[in-house]
């Protein structure tokens, strides 16, 4: 039966999220999907990553800040103490009085740079360990989906940020916040035993302060996740004008200015949406200012009235107006740093939902069916059953309903219009997603059940978007068997099967030479080399070459970078390492799939015709076809 549209996936993959972000959707709209983590789940990971990054800086780190809590209001009651003792009918100043107040002077005056070191240096090893934990995450994820979805994306740019300065901003903001609080707390006692109206007064001028500093953390943070998409944008629109690989188009079609306009609107929208919060916060505080300003200026009046009128000592004023300043300062310091743990709490929050996020495709569960056994059976046979897929719900169906078979040890081809569903079909094979509704099985188990690190080490593949590394000639065969890396005979092997071993000899520095021009040779002599895409194909063909002792083979147009007689060479390769293991081939080239045990037909989302090039073509129907449209071409 067909399901309906509203089908939801069942297949127990997780994802962030499946709504995509229009070109021309406002910034300032509000943006769901934000972190959801606590406050207290976030410092928990900040002081986690502290500890186990630079555990020996912190023990330093913690004591040295609270310290300089202490030290102004201590040095306030020093030096009233030293004016005491000086205006005295008979003066009298203790010797330790002056030696106190000059080595608190001193250890005040020093305790920043080193602050600023340690601080350096945390922020340096908690980057590295936050980063190489988040990456790690990444690398965790199995499926594809997060890396297609907007929001996904928007999360792991916000979750990279944090990781570099989050972590240390939030311990930094807690420990001063804890520093101001001890200043706030010593200054307050000073200027309470002299007026506790003064208190009250500046009290009253501190707290809006706090209260106005923690909101615009909130909105600055709301803001940077709602300019993520925009900027992400951006990004994109600066590396098509500075890439390589778009460089003959935008100066062929002379589309510069259109991307560089494009750009700079994105730019643009950022812009307002920070120029508002900026606003917001220079409104604030212009008018708290005002309200310090008048407060301090009352506290002036009043303590050098009292003076003259013989109720407080010269000393008594110094304390006063230290007190007055100090709670000022202290009171802005303390509501900025509980600003900055509160921004950085919230940009944590994208890094902590990242890095404990559930898998992205359904947990192996327990099995049915007995396991297979170890080592698994060398030629899997594969069955899709009723297998219907879609990308999300909002996507059209791209898989309705398929059944086939793919018989162990033999070759099956895939063939169809665009968009028929053979790439798809191949992904699900990789277990890079999960039906959303019919099964796969592998020797009668179930592919959802199978771990997946282990089934995609029993596969070798070339995919039709093959990537070229920046890296060495060498390391780009390599990657496909990083186990064979040291060992170089492997790695000439799959070359000369991809028929590229000796034009990666005649390079300026052999296997070592750099496929790019993005880098120098690492140790500095000579220059990268971009290779031909023909050249790349084969690069691309040896690494699957190197894993050619693979249980199953999947070639996702092998050869659409080659010419006609490299095909065919190609294609005499993989008929024979084809003949080894179960290989699934796709092609729009239905010369190349002619000699294949079976080929399928796709059409519509399932399978329209099965059976061997002569099988087809006597039938008359699609495949048939298709081969005399493409015969006809050639002739």
């Amino acid at each position: 039966m067909r399901p309906s549209s509203r089908w939801s996936r069942t297949s127990g993959t997780a994802s962030w999220s499946s709504t995509t972000t229009s070109c021309s959707r406002p910034v300032d709209a509000d943006v769901p999907g934000t972190p959801r983590s606590s406050a207290i789940a976030c410092l928990t990971e900040a002081v986690r990553l502290a500890v186990r990054a630079s555990g020996g800086e912190l023990l330093l780190y913690v004591p040295i800040t609270l310290f300089a809590g202490v030290c102004p209001v201590a040095i306030a009651w020093l030096t009233k103490l030293l004016l005491d003792g000086l205006v005295r009918p008979r003066p009298h100043v203790p010797g330790w009085l002056p030696v106190g107040l000059t080595a608190l002077g001193a250890v005040y005056a020093l305790s920043p740079q080193v602050v600023v070191y340690l601080r350096a240096e945390m922020d340096r090893k908690i980057s590295l360990f936050a980063q190489d934990e988040l990456f790690g995450a990444v690398n965790a994820w199995k499926g594809l989906a997060r890396f297609e979805d907007p929001r996904s994306l928007d999360g792991l740019r916000m979750a990279q940020q944090a990781a570099s300065a989050a972590p240390g901003s939030v311990l930094e903001g807690v420990l001063a916040s804890a520093r101001g609080a001890i200043t706030v707390t010593g200054f307050l006692g000073a200027l309470f035993t002299l007026s506790p109206v003064l208190t009250l007064l500046v009290v009253a001028a501190g707290v809006p302060v706090l209260v106005a500093e923690t909101a615009l953390a909130k909105a600055r943070v709301r803001m940077l996740w709602r300019v993520g998409p925009v900027e992400r944008r951006e990004i994109a629109y600066g590396q098509l004008l500075t890439s390589v690989e778009a460089a003959k188009e935008v100066r062929l079609f002379g589309i510069g200015a259109f991307l560089r306009r494009r750009m700079s609107e994105e730019r643009r929208k950022a812009n307002r949406a920070r120029r508002r919060v900026d606003g917001r916060e220079l409104l604030m505080q212009v008018g708290l200012g005002a309200v310090a300003a008048l407060v301090s200026g009352y506290g002036l009046v009043w303590s050098v009235s009292a003076a003259l009128d013989g109720r407080l000592s010269a000393g008594d004023v110094t304390v006063v107006v230290a007190s007055i300043t100090g709670l000022q300062g202290a009171f802005a310091v303390l509501s900025n740093e509980i600003a900055r743990a509160r921004q950085a709490t919230l940009m944590l929050a994208g890094y902590v939902d990242l890095v404990r996020a559930a898998p992205d495709l359904a947990v192996a569960r327990p099995r049915a069916a007995p396991a297979p056994p170890v080592p698994w059976p060398p030629a899997p046979r594969i069955e899709f059953r009723d297998v219907w897929f879609r990308y999300s719900d909002e996507h059209p169906w791209v898989l309705r309903g398929l059944n086939l078979e793919i018989p162990p040890g033999e070759a099956t081809a895939i063939v169809g219009a665009n968009g028929a569903g053979k790439s798809t079909l191949v992904k699900l094979l990789c277990r890079f997603y999960d039906p959303t509704r019919g099964t796969i099985l592998w020797d009668g188990v179930e592919l959802a059940r199978l771990d997946v690190d282990e089934l995609r080490a029993r596969i070798s593949a070339v995919f039709q978007d093959y990537m070229r590394y920046d890296i060495s000639a060498l390391e780009n065969i390599a990657v496909g068997d990083l186990s064979r890396m040291r060992d170089g005979r492997h790695v000439v092997e799959a070359a000369s099967r991809a028929r590229i071993h000796e034009r990666l000899l005649s390079l300026p520095g052999g296997y070592g030479t750099p496929l790019t021009r993005m880098f120098p040779a690492e140790d500095g002599e000579g220059e990268g080399v971009v290779l031909s895409g023909g050249e790349w194909q084969r690069i691309a063909l040896a690494r699957a070459f190197l894993r050619a002792d693979r249980d199953l083979m999947i070639l996702d147009e092998p050869s659409s970078g080659l010419d006609a007689e490299s095909e065919h060479e190609i294609h005499t390769t993989l008929l024979d390492l084809r003949r080894r293991s179960t290989s699934v081939l796709v092609s729009h080239r239905l010369n190349a799939v002619r000699d294949a045990d079976r080929i399928a037909v796709i059409k519509d989302g399932a399978v329209a015709e099965l059976g061997d090039h002569e099988t087809l073509m006597r039938k008359k129907g699609e495949y048939f076809r298709m081969f005399d449209l493409q015969s006809k071409g050639y002739t």
